[in-house]
């Protein structure tokens, strides 16, 4: 059995230095945000600035569109890099979009991104009215062609419902669980109970501020977390979902939060106080400490087949099944 390594959500200061950290790590396959507000316009920019990444390292990252590209990663020593937006801004509110961007490459898609969207309700609202009208036909539309809707930064009531209505698995690429740590972005046992009774992924963050005791958990609380989840959700519906933000200026985190959408600026899950990038835990500075994350679930006693699926080969499943038109 081959072991694969995929990171299911990063978005870097992208450069050669973390193209080749990818590889020193061994990641197979990473699903990089290419947008968080930006128009359709705006993300086409931001493809044509991966293109050319791909043109001047095409020895380290490819782009990928099937779960094939993952054993292709493997087999020639790269990482297959898949495109996907954490808020629906790109398709503006023209459904068509939707196609137009899958054929340009975009892989998985969040319906919100915090906030009330056009098609369904962020996990920072106050009232979650769950799936808008637009968001049904989106959600008909990204099953129709091979697009993952994600629900990392929904509410409950949305992800419920767009568990629910959804005729392929979703994904929440990047969250724990709430009751490890109760933050608004994390997920509760509900939610992770019916994302694996629908054959949905969770990937596991380890963004500070998803993380009990910020940067400072330990990486043996973290995987005792991940211990935790497979009784919750089963072996075979988790993964990785770093949420790597590296390199990245104090800037973007306040892009991240406010977009356009504010005059004032938001915090999220900062505050006044501490209002850039956290730190990331010791363990996990970047991807090349992918590995400190199986040797920390060997530690607390799982098995070389489960630690495999947990690491890459779940996803890679979900990604054989969720790419491209229903077979």
């Amino acid at each position: 059995m081959t072991n694969y390594r995929i990171d299911c959500l990063q978005y870097a200061n992208w450069s050669e230095k973390v193209f080749s950290q990818m590889r020193e790590g061994g990641l197979d396959a990473v699903h990089v945000t290419i947008a968080y507000h930006e128009t359709f316009r705006e993300t086409v920019l931001n493809i044509e600035q991966w293109n050319r990444w791909f043109e001047q390292f095409p020895h380290l990252i490819f782009h990928g569109s099937t779960g094939a590209d993952v054993k292709l990663a493997r087999q020639s020593g790269r990482t297959a890099i898949f495109f996907g937006f954490q808020n629906p801004s790109p398709i503006e509110d023209d459904i068509g979009l939707v196609q137009v961007l899958y054929q340009l490459g975009a892989r998985f898609m969040q319906l919100t991104y915090n906030n009330q969207s056009l098609l369904a309700t962020g996990c920072y609202e106050d009232y979650d009215a769950g799936l808008t009208r637009m968001g049904r036909k989106v959600i008909d539309e990204m099953n129709r062609l091979g697009m993952v809707v994600d629900m990392s930064h929904s509410g409950e009531k949305s992800t419920l419902d767009a568990i629910e209505y959804s005729n392929r698995p979703i994904a929440i690429t990047h969250a724990n669980p709430h009751s490890w740590h109760p933050a608004l972005r994390n997920k509760s046992k509900t939610v992770m109970k019916e994302l694996a009774q629908t054959g949905g992924m969770l990937g596991f963050s380890i963004y500070p501020h998803h993380l009990k005791d910020g940067s400072n958990c330990t990486l043996e609380c973290f995987c005792q977390m991940v211990a935790e989840a497979v009784e919750v959700m089963g072996i075979n519906n988790i993964g990785i979902g770093t949420d790597l933000c590296q390199d990245q200026p104090d800037s973007v985190v306040e892009w991240m939060r406010v977009g356009r959408w504010t005059k004032s600026i938001d915090y999220g899950e900062g505050s006044a106080s501490d209002a850039g990038f956290p730190p990331m835990p010791s363990w996990y500075q970047d991807s090349r400490d992918f590995s400190n994350i199986d040797n920390g679930l060997n530690l607390i006693g799982m098995s070389q087949e489960e630690r495999s699926k947990i690491m890459g080969n779940n996803w890679l499943r979900f990604y054989d099944d969720s790419f491209g038109a229903m077979k």
